[in-house]
């Protein structure tokens, strides 16, 4: 009886064992895979934002004021000269968090406030995608039971899985809007940017607020 007892007992822990060296290497699967895209994530959310921060530094050389999240105190070490200095990663800073980088026109004159330049991660079946977007107010129209509201437009540039996101395919589609962006301000006339925005890029959803 006892030997039958201690037989039992190790066919037991046999099984507990294959379970468990099963669940070890199933662990060590997922903290590789998750270890490797927030490795990913990292470098992708770096480029973003100093992609950002060269356009923001741009306009900000003719007087264009663009607000910036995640603000520049966030992120950025000026050492010496700000804007144009160098500059180092803040200590602390966690890249890998970001869930959007936006620029924002703060200019009143021609109805800019508000015109931003949005890149942001969604998930759909549980993966994640980038979406780059530019939205802007086409005007005011007047709601019977809730006044007046302003009517926004938002034009998808890119749309792709982060893993698959080509870097050059997100620099060719910044680089066009930005150019239609910089020139309608050094033209005055903010109508070169929509015209090309509608004219170019699909309008995927209108609001009002």
């Amino acid at each position: 009886m006892v030997a039958m007892a201690k037989a039992k007992a190790d066919k037991g822990a046999d099984w507990f064992d294959t379970l468990d060296a099963e669940l070890q290497r199933k662990t060590a699967e997922i903290l590789s895979d998750v270890g490797q895209q927030a490795s990913k994530r990292t470098d992708l959310n770096k480029t973003l934002i100093e992609d950002a921060w060269k356009i923001w530094k741009r306009f900000n050389a003719m007087n264009v004021h663009l607000a910036m999240e995640p603000s520049y105190e966030r992120w950025a070490v000026f050492p010496d000269t700000f804007p144009d200095g160098d500059w180092r990663w803040r200590e602390g800073f966690n890249p890998a968090s970001v869930q959007s980088v936006t620029l924002t026109d703060r200019t009143q004159e021609q109805n800019r406030i508000g015109d931003a330049l949005k890149i942001a991660y969604y998930d759909t079946d549980r993966r994640p995608r980038v979406k780059i977007s530019f939205e802007y107010c086409e005007g005011e129209h007047y709601y019977k039971y809730s006044g007046w509201k302003r009517i926004w437009s938002i034009h998808t540039l890119l749309d792709s899985s982060a893993d698959r996101l080509d870097v050059n395919e997100v620099h060719k589609v910044l680089g066009d809007v930005v150019k239609a962006w910089y020139e309608s301000h050094l033209r005055r006339n903010r109508d070169l940017l929509i015209k090309h925005l509608k004219k170019n890029y699909e309008r995927v959803e209108t609001y009002n607020q």
